[in-house]
């Protein structure tokens, strides 16, 4: 069985896919990108800009799943450019405290409306 996860303090979906879904104890993220989910706008920034935007979405929607980032078990990271990672890194060690979920980062040839980095995750359902 499972549950659609949806929330207004993520980005609405800009296809046919849930925010999250919710299975077997676990929530799936969508893969978020840096919208801003008040003004539906892209915020187009720094590498450190669009994680943190990502990361803020990607906790909302781990919250209305009733979920947290300390629950996280997995996260996937796209980037467009791997010269990023550092500072990717960098914040996204500011959300994630250890133990650190396990990860896979990976260059994306292109992403969704030509950001910089995307993130999905999956997690614990408390």
């Amino acid at each position: 069985m499972k549950k659609q996860v949806q929330t207004d303090k993520a980005p609405k979906a800009i296809g046919p896919y849930s925010q999250g879904i919710i299975a077997n104890g676990f929530v799936f993220c969508s893969g978020q990108i840096p919208i801003d989910p008040a003004s539906g706008n892209l915020i187009n920034g720094t590498i450190e800009d669009e994680t943190r935007q990502v990361l803020k979405n990607l906790g909302a929607v781990l919250e209305a799943a009733g979920s947290s980032y300390d629950d996280v078990v997995k996260t996937t990271v796209f980037l467009q450019d791997m010269n990023d990672f550092a500072k990717m890194n960098a914040v996204y060690a500011e959300f994630f405290k250890a133990p650190s979920p396990a990860r896979a980062t990976v260059q994306a040839a292109r992403l969704p409306k030509d950001v910089k980095v995307e993130i999905e995750a999956i997690a614990l359902v408390k």
